[in-house]
């Protein structure tokens, strides 16, 4: 059973790695999730 929550958090990181490609793109990716963040919760700053 740890082997398997093992295996699939293993595959979840590289996929998730791999979908980003770049640093540039990974800090990209953050951005746009912590705008969705702020906008939906109201607080956005301009």
């Amino acid at each position: 059973m740890t082997k398997q929550i093992g295996l699939v958090l293993a595959l979840t990181t590289v996929i998730g790695l791999s979908a980003c490609n770049t640093v540039n793109g990974a800090g990209k990716d953050v951005k746009s999730a912590g705008t969705a963040i702020s906008s939906a919760s109201g607080e956005s700053k301009k």
